[in-house]
């Protein structure tokens, strides 16, 4: 077998993820042919495929020194640093790509997703147009565009776009899913049926059954077939937890130690110089109003929205914790210090955004865990923490899908509300070991009485007050990435108000064993 046979064998393991098998291959092969770039990309690309960024790093680097214009490497290169954190490097990469070949596909479909995550949209938007100048009708980069708009409030484009995809590529699941966040099937039942008859295809692929049934769920709920949209969620929900391996122990054990290592820390010594810029911290469980609420601050002329960052709890997790315990040591030494890393490394990250105002909301939910760090390390910070009715908060997270592997608790009914309680306990102490530092924001509350609550919460914000808050779904100067973003651009609506009671009848184990939130 020569080495061009060679090459094929190892590109088709790549493509069904055998990455092990590519990578010991790729090894031999090149200290046979330690001149051979193509070896050293497709090295990097397994390695890259195993999550193993830093040795992929390595690898397209090789292929590099091999050959500087080596684009399809350095494009590989650019997208390792992303998965790492490395914005800027991978931004100057992806830059280098384009400056030889202002064409590159990948690059400007790379490029593109880049930009819509640095909340760049109409920049992705331009990017991604561009690779569909070249490759006119790629569903991937066409379902990314409509992500792109739908992130704007074009909703109009993107069920456009989406619909294209679908009369091409009628079984390309991931964009029914998307598709059917956009629909109202109260208006339009043909979808619902396409995606019905779907459903029966034996050659579906696990993950995109889930997809599917995820989605039919949200169909059924919106005809108000409450029975059939609970047998899709359901079957959705045991699908999904079969591929993970969560245990609620571990974050059992974290919530408990957070309680322990800061019930001991003595804040009174802490003095932090107060950075120019300030942040309002917007978290609470998933589903909980989140999204709303950082919708009506960031519609105010003087904030900008930063939507669901990551950097709090990667900085976090990186100096502070582990094995799911706090290494008590070096937070006793940050908090003598006089550097604050984590203050220096979160507004580091910040910069790559750009943002121009000195008030930035950023609305990861799950930074409810981390309100110690941010009352020792943020000293001007705001932390408003939203809730809801608990069955609707708890059945919400239930019936959808999440990106993030931070969510694999959220497919079944015991570690739902394990969490739910968990998180409730762990409030309640930062609650009480910082009193009047935490602002409740309740959801029902806004629905209720929306300019009362609303003008409650500018104020804790410390800012002057904005009409525009109250019209914040007429807001499109910040993008809206969450799965409330549809919802998010409409003024208040009481429908998901209780919607729970609808499901009650299937939903026992979930309801029984809440606890209150007052």
């Amino acid at each position: 077998m020569d080495i061009s046979q060679k090459i094929t064998k190892l590109e088709n393991y790549l493509r069904s993820r055998n990455f092990k098998i590519v990578i010991n291959e790729c090894k031999k092969l090149i200290k046979e042919n330690p001149s051979n770039g193509y070896l050293c990309n497709l090295c990097g690309l397994a390695y890259q495929g195993d999550n193993k960024f830093n040795f992929s790093i390595e690898y397209f680097e090789k292929a590099m020194n091999l050959d500087e214009n080596n684009l399809d490497a350095m494009n590989n290169l650019a997208n390792s640093y992303k998965s790492i954190g490395k914005l800027d490097l991978a931004e100057s990469f992806y830059l280098k790509v384009l400056k030889i070949n202002k064409n590159h596909p990948q690059a400007l479909f790379n490029f593109g997703n880049l930009k819509n995550y640095l909340n760049d949209i109409p920049g992705s938007i331009e990017l991604h147009q561009r690779f569909l100048e070249i490759k006119k009708d790629d569903p991937l980069v066409l379902l990314s565009l409509a992500v792109s708009y739908r992130a704007s409030g074009n909703f109009k484009n993107a069920l456009e776009i989406c619909n294209k995809i679908l009369k091409k590529n009628p079984k390309f699941i991931i964009a029914h899913k998307f598709l059917s966040t956009l629909v109202d099937y109260k208006k339009d039942k043909i979808h619902l049926n396409q995606m019905k008859n779907l459903i029966e295809d034996k050659n579906l692929t696990k993950e995109n059954l889930i997809n599917l049934l995820f989605a039919l769920g949200k169909g059924y709920e919106d005809i108000e077939d409450y029975e059939k949209s609970f047998e899709y969620i359901k079957k959705a929900n045991n699908l999904k937890k079969q591929t993970l391996k969560y245990k609620v122990a571990k974050d059992e054990k974290l919530f408990q130690n957070l309680i322990k290592s800061f019930e001991e820390v003595n804040f009174g010594n802490k003095t932090n110089k107060v950075k120019e810029k300030k942040i309002i911290f917007i978290c609470g469980m998933p589903r909980s109003g989140t999204t709303l609420v950082e919708q009506i601050i960031g519609s105010h002329r003087n904030v900008m929205a930063g939507g669901e960052l990551i950097y709090l709890n990667e900085i976090i997790n990186k100096l502070f914790i582990n094995d799911n315990e706090i290494i008590k040591q070096k937070l006793e030494e940050e908090i003598e210090s006089k550097n604050n890393k984590l203050n220096i490394e979160y507004f580091n990250k910040l910069k790559f955004y750009k943002f121009k105002s000195l008030v930035i909301t950023d609305k990861a939910p799950l930074n409810f865990k981390w309100i110690g760090f941010i009352k020792l390390f943020f000293p001007n910070a705001k932390v408003l923490y939203c809730h809801r009715n608990a069955k609707d908060n708890c059945f919400s997270i239930y019936k959808n899908i999440f990106a993030s592997n931070s969510m694999d608790w959220s497919y079944d009914e015991e570690t739902i509300y394990k969490y739910y309680n968990l998180n409730l306990d762990l409030v309640k102490f930062w609650e009480r070991k910082f009193p009047n530092f935490i602002y409740y924001a309740n959801y029902d509350k806004i629905i209720q009485t929306p300019e009362v609550e609303i003008k409650k919460i500018i104020k804790y914000c410390d800012l002057t007050w904005d009409p525009s808050c109250l019209k914040y779904y007429n807001n499109k100067k910040n993008p809206i990435k969450t799965l409330s973003v549809v919802q998010a651009r409409k003024s208040i609506y009481s429908s998901s108000v209780n919607l729970s009671d609808k499901y009650s009848p299937y939903l026992s184990n979930l309801f029984s064993s809440l606890k209150n939130f007052n």
